[in-house]
């Protein structure tokens, strides 16, 4: 592979990302270098250039869900070898710190650590990728405990959307809440992580998911993915009465994936007194706070955070792959378009404006 490769470069909020040639360091001896061949667009990316994210470096090499074929690897490196198909992880699983040893939480204590990792060379300033990869290039140098092998025969272009999107809505079902067979659900925002929290659900079997959307475009792929009922909540007189009917007095389990502070309280006020539980998987933008009626949590209901879904990186989102191989898990449907790099400001606008549910880019190597 040529010592350049094509890199989405964002240089600051309020403008599009620029697609420009790149060099990438040598590699050191616990990382890999991993050709990418498939990546999904997410609303956290987006978040460099539309005036949410404050405090980010610029010029900042954007992506950080995609999947990819492991090229080199440092002499240090044990757990992968050239030729491996990979998921880079945003979230590191190191194995031995507190974190990792305590199996409380996916949060490794080096997720929280400057990695010092600037491995992008923009004529001679070292760049950052974001959650230290920066998918949307055509090649990543990445640290070991960043990269999950997985299955050879997975589709690359397909289960790419598992590194972020994936993850994080099944976790949130799966490995957060842990919803169990027979439960009511209520899924707020039917995006790409909405859309497999609707997934993770029926994995657990839920009998009732209902699916809050805006967007009545929405339905037809919600359903696919185990929605039982879909409500639009500008097309009903009140939402939390609606909502309650639906669910003989509350929810069971629900889900914010939006990043909405009236929407959050709402996740609340829907679910069941006594237990109810909501999981906050949404970011609210900027200096934004929660807002909750005291009495909401006080009456025995539970919220929970979730970051990428609980789900520790290495050792069990590849179990999700196989689940995907095995069929009990679909990513297709949720994949609305595919596109080139060069094309990834065309992407952000689709994201933008409500019509892409998963847009995926897709390399063509012609640098290297």
């Amino acid at each position: 592979m040529s010592e350049f490769v094509r890199a989405a470069v964002a240089h600051g909020q309020q403008g599009a990302v620029i697609v420009e040639s790149v060099r990438l360091k040598p590699l050191g001896p616990r990382d890999v270098l991993v050709q990418m061949k498939a990546a999904g667009i997410c609303h956290s990316d987006m978040s460099f250039i539309n005036g949410e994210r404050s405090g980010a470096s610029y010029p900042l090499v954007l992506g950080h869900e995609g999947a990819g074929v492991v090229l080199e690897c440092g002499r240090e490196v044990s757990s992968l070898k050239p030729g491996d198909h990979v998921i880079p992880l945003g979230i590191p699983e190191c194995g031995v710190c507190p974190a990792c040893v305590s199996g409380k939480t996916n949060l490794c204590d080096e997720y929280f650590r400057d990695s010092g990792s600037r491995p992008f060379l923009l004529g001679d300033q070292a760049l950052r990728g974001f959650c230290d990869l920066g998918t949307f290039a055509d090649a990543i140098v990445v640290r070991e405990m960043q990269v999950a092998p997985i299955d050879r025969a997975a589709p690359l272009d397909v289960i790419c959307c598992l590194g972020c999107a994936g993850a994080t809505g099944l976790g949130a079902a799966l490995f957060t809440a842990k919803v169990e067979a027979g439960a009511s659900v209520v899924v707020f925002g039917l995006g790409g992580i909405g859309m497999n929290a609707v997934q993770g659900a029926r994995l657990a079997g839920a009998v009732k998911i209902i699916g809050v959307d805006t967007n009545p475009l929405r339905e037809t792929a919600a359903r696919a993915a185990g929605v039982t009922h879909f409500v639009d909540p500008t097309q009903v007189e009140n939402l939390l009465d609606h909502l309650r009917e639906l669910t003989d007095g509350g929810a069971d389990y629900s889900f914010e994936c939006v990043g909405n502070q009236k929407v959050l309280s709402d996740a609340v006020e829907c679910t069941r007194k006594g237990w109810g539980v909501t999981v906050m998987v949404g970011v609210l933008p900027g200096s934004q706070q929660i807002q909750l009626r005291p009495r909401a949590i006080l009456e025995g209901r539970r919220l929970m955070g979730s970051y990428l879904g609980n789900i520790k990186t290495r050792t069990q989102l590849p179990r999700l792959v196989d689940r995907f191989m095995e069929g009990d898990l679909s990513f297709e449907s949720l994949i609305s378009h595919r596109i080139a790099l060069q094309d990834i400001n065309d992407g952000f606008a689709k994201l933008a404006n409500g019509s892409a549910l998963r847009t995926v880019i897709h390399f063509d190597h012609a640098a290297g």
